[in-house]
């Protein structure tokens, strides 16, 4: 990968790079927005890819939200957005599950959006919400549920030693299914503060069980097998946008995706110089095709290559 700088390029070849995909996909917090806060002309850039044609995908990690959450605050922060538009791991995991034709019970370590999204796809579970220690109650003496053939790690600000307990002994049976959401391994808040993400849930349960969860989100498989599956997208006509580059980046490099990364988020420019100088491949491959400052810094050439088009 070459990480080339979008504004180095003289415009010509910029509406060139603008015109060889057909679909989107793109990352939402860091890129988007902040949390909370829309990034400046960032909703302004994908509302215009949009209208000039082109797929747009909001594929997020996430497993706090459900689609329908995720559609309304697209819309809040002036987004367009459909429930066609929306990949995130809480309606992964439940599809996965249908997909397998999955009639038993779930054991749920993660937040309400899963059970919401497991709830819409007529599956059972249990689970949400803190399971602490009881003095009177060891941990390890518990009524195994005979119908659990699922267990699912996403975010759970609950996470407990007994929640563990549980979700290894239900993983002991080989045939139970073991789904992470994602594997991202914190989320970036503070330089004072470092906030555990899924990915630290998920090796916990991972280690103990000592078994490998199939993963929802970037960079891994199913993401990019439901896109090209049910979708029908075209990996060599598709651009994945992100500011993380082993989880977004190392997603469009695995699939065939040209990868542009934004530099409002996780990743910086001096991670890219150390991964380019990497003896491993997979640092090297963390490296995007591209990288710009903002993804509203795009908003002069589209609307050039609009007034084109017109």
């Amino acid at each position: 990968m070459s990480a080339i700088n979008i504004k180095s390029l003289i415009r010509q070849d910029v509406l060139k790079f603008l015109n060889s995909f057909d679909t989107i996909l793109t990352d939402c917090d860091g890129v988007l927005w902040l949390h909370t806060t829309p990034l400046p002309n960032a909703s302004d850039v994908l509302n215009l890819f949009r209208k000039l044609g082109k797929r747009i995908f909001y594929v997020t990690n996430n497993s706090t939200k459900t689609r329908d959450e995720l559609i309304e605050k697209c819309r809040n922060l002036q987004f367009e957005a459909y429930r066609d538009d929306i990949m995130c791991t809480a309606n992964l995991s439940a599809s996965y599950l249908q997909n397998k034709a999955f009639t038993k019970k779930v054991y749920v370590i993660g937040s309400q959006a899963i059970a919401k999204e497991l709830e819409l796809a007529g599956i059972s579970y249990c689970g949400i919400g803190p399971d602490v220690i009881h003095e009177n109650k060891p941990y390890h003496i518990f009524e195994k549920d005979p119908d659990i053939s699922a267990v699912i790690v996403g975010f759970d600000e609950h996470f407990s030693y007994p929640k563990m307990v549980k979700a290894a002994t239900y993983l002991n049976d080989p045939n139970v299914y073991f789904i992470g959401t994602n594997t991202d391994e914190r989320f970036p808040i503070d330089d004072d503060v470092v906030i555990p993400g899924t990915g630290s849930l998920v090796r916990c349960v991972e280690i103990c069980a000592e078994r490998k969860a199939v993963i929802m989100g970037k960079p891994e498989e199913y993401m990019a097998k439901v896109l090209m599956e049910r979708y029908k997208i075209e990996p060599r006509r598709t651009l994945m946008i992100g500011d993380r580059c082993n989880t977004d980046i190392l997603f469009g490099t695995r699939y065939g995706f040209t990868t542009l990364l934004v530099l409002t988020g996780v990743s910086s420019l001096s991670d890219i110089e150390k991964w380019k100088q990497s003896e491993q491949q997979e640092e090297r491959d963390f490296v995007p095709n591209y990288y710009i400052d903002a993804l509203g810094d795009l908003l002069s050439y589209l609307e050039e290559l609009d007034t084109e088009t017109s």
